[in-house]
C-alpha cells in the first residue's frame, strides 16, 4: 500500500485540513483506492515533544482521507506528518506541492492570524456547479478523456453540491450567507436549472442567505428543449435560467448587516469570454456613486486582471475582455469600499494582482463540481477578512474529486490547486461599520 496525494489544504487561525489517498495495486497491478485509518502526528515546529496524535483510532477506514484538526493556536509554526496503517503519506509528484517552501514538502504550517476586533459575519463563495453534467473535464471534441461517475452511483453535481451545502450548515463553518458565480448548471435547460434551484431553496432563502450570479453555461441557448422558456431579444435564445433566477444582464444588488453585494452578469450569447453591457455598467457606476465607501463584495463568472487573462489555459479570450475589465477595475478606484471581486470559470484557486492600484482583491475560487472541488469562506472581522478554501468533506464528495484528479492528462491539480495563499490568506480592512 502507499499513501500518496497528501494536501495541506486548509491552513485558518486554529485549525489546519489535510487530504491524501491510499491505494494498492489491484486487477493487472493498476493502483485502486484502499481503506486504511487515519493518522495525523502535529506538534509546534519549537518542540521537542513527539507529536501528538489524532484519529489514530482506525474507526473511519477508508481510501480518501480528510483530516481536520482544531484547538491550534495562531500564528504558530506546527511540524506534522500524516499516516495509514502505518505507511506515511507523501505528496503527489505536482508542482502545486512540491515547491521549495509548500508545506507538503517542508512538514511544517503557520496558523494564520486572524484580523482585530469581532467575528462579523461569515459568506462563502462558490462557483461551477455544472448541474446536469456527465463527463468532467472536456474541454473540445470530447478531449482531453473527462471523467465518469461510477455506475450506480448518483450524478456527481448533485453529489458535489449537496457536500457544499451540508458543509456550510456545520457548526465549524457557520456561513451565514452562499455566493456562487455563475456555471450553476451545464447548459441551462428547464430541468437543470429548476433542480438546481430545488436544492438551493432547501438551503436557504434567495436574497437573502444565497445569490447567484449567471455563468457562460447558464446563457440563453438556441434549440427545441428551450422552446418553453422567455424569449430574448432576438427570440431565437430562451433563457431558462433567467426564469428560475435573474433576467439577463440584471444587476444584483443586496445588503447583508450592512455589507453590500454586487451580482454581474459577464456573459456573451454563445461565447464562453465574458463582456459586461452598458446598462451594467451605468447601473454599477450609479450603485458605487451613491455609497462609495460601503464595504461591497462583487461577484461574477469571468476572471477581471490580465494577469488571470495571461495565466489561464485557455488564453486571454476566456476572460473578461480587456476594455471592460479596465473599465470596471476604473470604476473601483472610484470606490474605496469595494474590496473583493470574486469570481470563477477557471475552476482554480488564484489570487490575482490588480492592473491598476487599487486595494481590491481579485479572487479565483475552484470548481464544485470536480477535484479539488469546494468553497471558499470568507470571515468577516471588524478590522478585515480572513478567506480559507476547504474541499468538502463527505465520503462520496472525497470519493469523486480524487477520481477527478486524473482530469487534463493527469495535470488538473497543477492548474487548479493554487497555492497555499492564494487559499488561504489574511486581509486588514476597516469593517467596524458592519454588523
Amino acid at each position: 500500500m502507499i499513501a500518496t496525494d497528501l494536501e495541506v489544504v486548509t491552513v485558518t487561525d486554529t485549525s489546519v485540513a489535510l487530504t491524501w489517498t491510499t491505494l494498492a495495486p489491484g486487477a493487472g497491478g493498476t493502483p485502486t483506492p484502499v481503506a486504511a485509518d487515519t493518522e495525523v502526528r502535529l506538534a509546534p515546529a519549537d518542540s521537542r515533544t513527539p507529536g501528538a496524535t489524532h484519529f489514530p483510532d482506525g474507526s473511519q477506514r477508508t481510501p480518501f482521507h480528510y483530516a481536520e484538526i482544531d484547538g491550534l493556536e495562531p500564528g504558530r509554526t506546527y511540524r506534522f506528518e500524516a499516516w495509514s496503517d502505518g505507511v506515511r503519506a507523501a505528496p503527489a509528484l505536482n508542482v502545486a506541492t512540491r515547491m521549495p517552501g509548500s508545506p507538503e514538502c517542508t512538514g511544517e504550517f503557520t496558523t494564520l492570524v486572524p484580523p482585530p476586533g469581532r467575528l462579523l459575519r461569515t459568506v462563502a463563495l462558490c462557483n461551477d456547479v455544472h448541474f446536469g453534467e456527465e463527463v468532467s473535464g472536456l474541454i473540445a471534441a470530447d478531449l482531453p478523456p473527462g471523467a465518469r461517475q461510477e455506475p450506480g452511483l448518483a450524478p456527481y453535481p448533485e453529489v458535489m453540491l449537496a457536500a457544499v451545502l451540508d458543509d456550510l450548515r456545520r457548526p465549524d463553518r457557520g456561513a451565514d450567507h452562499l455566493i456562487l458565480a455563475g456555471d450553476l448548471t451545464a447548459e441551462a435547460t428547464p430541468d437543470q436549472t429548476r433542480g438546481v434551484r430545488t436544492y438551493l431553496d432547501k438551503w436557504g432563502v434567495a436574497g437573502r442567505d444565497w445569490f447567484a450570479a449567471r455563468g457562460n453555461h447558464d446563457r440563453p441557448h438556441t434549440g427545441a428543449e428551450y422552446g418553453g422558456c422567455p424569449a430574448v431579444a432576438d427570440a431565437a435564445h430562451h433563457d431558462c435560467w433567467g426564469e428560475s433566477f435573474t433576467a439577463r444582464g440584471d444587476v444584483i444588488d443586496h445588503r447583508v448587516g450592512g455589507l453590500r453585494l454586487l451580482g454581474l452578469d459577464t456573459t456573451e450569447p454563445d461565447a464562453s469570454g465574458g463582456s459586461i453591457d452598458r446598462a451594467q455598467f451605468d447601473r454599477v457606476r450609479e450603485l458605487l456613486r451613491a455609497d462609495p465607501d460601503r464595504p461591497t463584495l462583487v461577484f461574477g463568472h469571468h476572471p477581471v486582471t490580465l494577469d488571470s487573462a495571461v495565466s489561464n489555459i485557455a488564453g486571454p479570450g476566456f476572460v473578461l475582455n480587456r476594455p471592460d475589465a479596465t473599465e470596471l477595475q476604473t470604476l473601483y478606484r472610484s470606490a474605496p469600499g469595494v474590496f473583493l471581486h470574486h469570481s470563477g470559470h477557471t475552476h482554480r484557486n488564484r489570487r490575482s494582482p490588480a492592473d491598476l492600484p487599487l486595494h481590491v482583491e481579485f479572487l479565483e475560487v475552484a470548481a464544485v463540481k470536480e477535484y479539488p472541488g469546494g468553497y471558499t469562506l470568507i470571515r468577516l472581522y471588524e478590522g478585515g477578512y480572513m478567506a480559507t478554501f476547504y474541499k468538502t468533506r463527505t465520503e462520496a464528495s472525497r470519493r469523486w474529486s480524487t477520481r477527478t484528479r486524473s482530469e487534463y492528462l493527469g495535470l488538473l491539480p497543477e492548474y487548479t490547486l493554487g497555492t497555499t495563499t492564494d487559499r488561504n490568506h489574511v486581509v486588514l480592512r476597516d469593517f467596524s461599520g458592519l454588523s
